[in-house]
């Protein structure tokens, strides 16, 4: 039987760089080996109180943008969290499980609460119990995941085996880290500081579905600085982010020659930035094609949502009949 692996994308915006070339490829590849549940997490998202006009359009560009960047529906389960209602009541459960304590010791929890302390709701602490649910619903065993979510990861283990203690039985297994490489490709963010990612403003980000004259925009205005001054000058940081990008998107011989101008003190950002939009234009053009060619067609993105909540819902039932025999929850009639 194939091990099951779990995954999901907060709803609250579209997927970039970062996601295509770190995630996504992977999940493209694990759908011919495992048992893949892949949703979109629209109920993680609430805890960010997002205005409903805003969460359907971005659940659904989501979903269209998953299958644009190749997950296959025939081969995976694609769904909306929210349409399994058996999440929340796993949620429920699993809550009764989980202490006051080990969630406020939460690293994500705490960062989030100096970020943003007028949002201090339940939802966010409680956040790493749904997300064990997330998992626990489908017995995922390999978890595609950031090292910024290995504590919640861990904590799903917690959780999972305190449930076995608890009732005396071996149900929940373990699920751990996942990915197809030692080291996931680090995608940068064009604002000059860390990785690519929505958080850090829309400037930031080349996302898949952007035209590319909005790439080209970007990518012309990405911190840079003078230049070198030196032969073999090391590269601030803001300037190793874009020849990172570069070797992701562009030909190595094209990496090579900038490198060269680089080093020889002889390089033009401007040339170097026209060159690294180009190519960026050219390296998501089949998925952005693909983007808008799927969006358009209404019936199948509803066949396709259709499809995945019916069998999510088919795996999510049956652990639901199971949890409640193990607690002990009847029905009298």
């Amino acid at each position: 039987m194939k091990e099951t692996v779990v995954s999901g994308i907060r709803s609250t915006g579209k997927l970039h760089l970062g996601n295509y070339y770190g995630a996504l490829r992977n999940f493209v590849k694990m759908q011919e080996e495992y048992n893949c549940f892949f949703f979109i997490a629209d109920l993680h998202s609430l805890t960010t109180h997002p205005t409903p006009g805003d969460l359907g359009r971005t659940v659904r560009e989501v979903v269209v943008e998953y299958l644009a960047a190749g997950i296959d529906p025939e081969k995976s389960t694609i769904y909306i969290q929210s349409d399994v209602p058996e999440v929340a009541e796993l949620y429920l459960y699993m809550n009764m499980n989980a202490y006051l304590g080990e969630l406020e010791r939460a690293t994500a929890f705490k960062d989030k609460v100096r970020a943003n302390p007028d949002n201090v709701n339940a939802g966010l602490l409680t956040y790493p119990v749904l997300m064990a649910c997330d998992i626990l619903l489908h017995h995922g065993t390999k978890v595609p995941v950031g090292k910024d979510q290995e504590q919640h990861l861990e904590m799903t283990r917690t959780f999972g085996n305190r449930f076995n203690r608890l009732y005396q039985v071996d149900y929940f297994k373990e699920a751990f880290a996942f990915t197809y490489s030692d080291k996931l490709v680090k995608i940068p963010g064009l604002d000059g500081n860390g990785k690519m990612g929505k958080s850090n403003g829309e400037a930031s980000c080349v996302y898949l579905s952007d035209a590319p004259d909005v790439i080209r925009k970007k990518v012309m205005r990405a911190v840079s600085d003078s230049g070198p001054t030196e032969i073999n000058q090391p590269k601030p940081e803001a300037i190793q982010n874009l020849f990172d990008l570069m070797k992701v998107v562009s030909k190595p011989d094209t990496l090579s020659h900038f490198e060269e101008l680089y080093n020889t003190c002889t390089i033009r950002y401007g040339d170097f930035k026209k060159q690294l939009a180009e190519d960026m234009v050219l390296a998501t053009d089949p998925v952005r094609s693909r983007i808008q060619e799927i969006s358009n067609d209404q019936e199948y993105v509803q066949r396709v949502v259709k499809m995945g909540a019916e069998k999510a819902s088919e795996s999510a039932r049956k652990t639901i009949r199971e949890i409640r025999d193990i607690i002990g929850i009847k029905r009298l009639y």
